[in-house]
């Protein structure tokens, strides 16, 4: 296996710059992952396609304004600070840029607080301390981070955020939660459908390609996630019925298949910490009977997990037949159902 293999050629006409209004609307690829069997649709009938009995695992977690602006003191030389993950009340990883950003240097936020590099890790990663807890200033000095094949500063930041968010702590959206609206979803209970909740704060190394020829050799980045004692309990109890567990993105993935990894039986087990766990083909799935996702960048963790879910042919063939059918790709793209 080798990283090339998840590659593939996108135009860039086809990268979305603008969400679906409605939300709803968007387009729907269905892949049969037993079959290969492709069919098309918009996304406000996955409906059609669950059941009575099947349960949605959507992601509750809200994209926080992560990115800010400064200047270093004295000089007033510009910088950037991104925040990642919260270390402590006051200290976060974050990616930085700007010049001279060593340990010790003294910064202000724009319309925040003051602060300072505490730490120097990797490339353009530091540990930066704040004078007050950031979280105080998100309304006055934040901005939402859009991903960086997004060029359209327009976007309303509510968009980028899902109907069902809860939990501030992200630096990137779950995606595939951007297609339901409250109606949507309020259907869905109505046909039976039910839904269970995780959080999983994502971070911006989900955007990042894999860059070792041997993607097993790849450290992929560590997220924080909770799965609550209730929502074990439902997942369980619907497999025991009978019913699928159908997860929304790949964070909801990771997520139970990290509390599955803690029971046995098949069953998954309450579960609250960092999960590293990286999913490639070959991986035996635990938890999940079907996936909501959207379309991946090439040679990136998620494309890897996708393929190990449905077999890396299907899914680039799948990426082939939405490219011919101007399929919209990435964060604010179409959607795809793998069941």
């Amino acid at each position: 296996m080798k990283t090339d293999d998840f590659d593939y050629v996108l135009p860039p006409e086809l990268i979305a710059q603008t969400p679906a209004e409605p939300r709803d609307h968007s387009r729907l690829l269905v892949l049969d992952r037993a079959t290969g069997e492709i069919c098309h649709d918009h996304f406000y009938n996955i409906g059609s396609y669950l059941k009575a009995g099947d349960l949605l695992v959507v992601n509750r977690t809200r994209v926080i304004p992560a990115r800010l602006y400064g200047k270093k003191i004295p000089g007033g030389g510009r910088v950037e600070v991104l925040l990642l993950r919260q270390i402590d009340g006051k200290c976060w990883e974050c990616l930085v840029g700007g010049k001279g950003l060593r340990e010790g240097v003294l910064l202000r936020i724009e319309n925040g607080p003051g602060a300072r590099v505490d730490t120097v890790l990797e490339g353009s990663k530091r540990v930066v301390c704040f004078e007050e807890p950031i979280e105080r200033f998100y309304a006055t000095a934040g901005h939402v981070p859009l991903p960086p094949y997004i060029h359209n500063e327009a976007v309303d930041p509510e968009r980028y955020q899902t109907v069902y968010n809860q939990v501030p702590g992200s630096a990137a959206a779950p995606t595939a939660g951007l297609h339901f609206t409250r109606e949507l979803l309020r259907r869905l209970g109505d046909a039976g459908i039910q839904r269970a909740e995780i959080t999983l704060h994502v971070g911006l190394d989900t955007f990042a390609p894999v860059t070792e020829a041997d993607p097993g050799t790849h450290q992929i980045h560590r997220e924080w996630c909770e799965l609550s004692a209730e929502t074990a309990e439902q997942v369980n109890a619907v497999r025991a019925a009978g019913g699928r567990v159908v997860a929304v993105g790949t964070t909801s993935v990771r997520t139970l298949e990290s509390a599955a990894a803690l029971g046995g039986d098949g069953k998954v087990e309450a579960f609250c910490g960092q999960t590293g766990l990286f999913i490639l083909p070959g991986y035996h799935f635990r938890a999940v009977d079907a996936l909501i996702t959207n379309f991946h960048l090439p040679k990136s963790t998620l494309i890897m997990l996708v393929s190990a879910f449905a077999g890396r042919e299907r899914i680039l063939n799948a990426y082939e037949v939405a490219k011919k059918e101007a399929y919209r790709f990435y964060s604010f793209g179409d959607a795809m159902l793998i069941q």
